[in-house]
């Protein structure tokens, strides 16, 4: 059987459809990560910057940022047909995710969020920004130790114990 049979069996046997998590996936996209990369970088920033020729640490900037984009996407895809959740801890997925980027980082969305971070402090040439990417990393960084893995443990048990054996908590 596909997995994409098996993930619409599976969700119709739990009571969720494909739609319902979708949506919920871009909302809680929009509302933290979105934030995050978004909206405060921007206001960090401020609206009075002006681009001048693009510039080789332009592109590099804008490659960093695009593919911690592509990584924090590839992520919540992952969420939604591997895990049946979304990137929330508050509607967190219903199965652990090993598969894909996951046997390398056991966090490879917040390393696409930091990538799109430096690249966009980089292709803005930002200290602000160089400050405000170090603030969030060393927040997320309590935030995994703290508060996710604690709970990982409580909902996953062995698996995750394991999992902690076999996979380095970043790179």
């Amino acid at each position: 059987m596909c997995k994409m049979h098996e993930y619409f069996r599976n969700c119709v046997m739990r009571g969720k459809s494909l739609i319902s998590l979708v949506v919920r996936n871009l909302f809680f996209t929009v509302l933290q990560p979105g934030l995050v990369v978004g909206l405060f970088p921007y206001l960090i920033i401020g609206k009075n910057y002006r681009l001048s020729d693009f510039q080789l640490f332009h592109y590099v900037g804008l490659s960093l940022f695009l593919i911690g984009l592509g990584v924090l996407f590839y992520c919540i895809i992952k969420f939604i047909f591997d895990g049946f959740g979304t990137i929330s801890p508050l509607d967190s997925s219903k199965r652990l995710v090993v598969s894909g980027l996951y046997n390398y980082s056991r966090n490879p969305m917040y390393i696409g969020v930091i990538l799109a971070l430096i690249g966009e402090t980089i292709f803005f040439d930002s200290f602000n920004l160089l400050c405000y990417t170090s603030f969030v990393f060393l927040g997320f960084n309590l935030f995994v130790i703290f508060i996710e893995e604690p709970r990982l443990k409580r909902d996953f048990r062995m698996d995750y114990k394991n999992y902690l054996k076999s996979v380095r908590r970043w790179l």
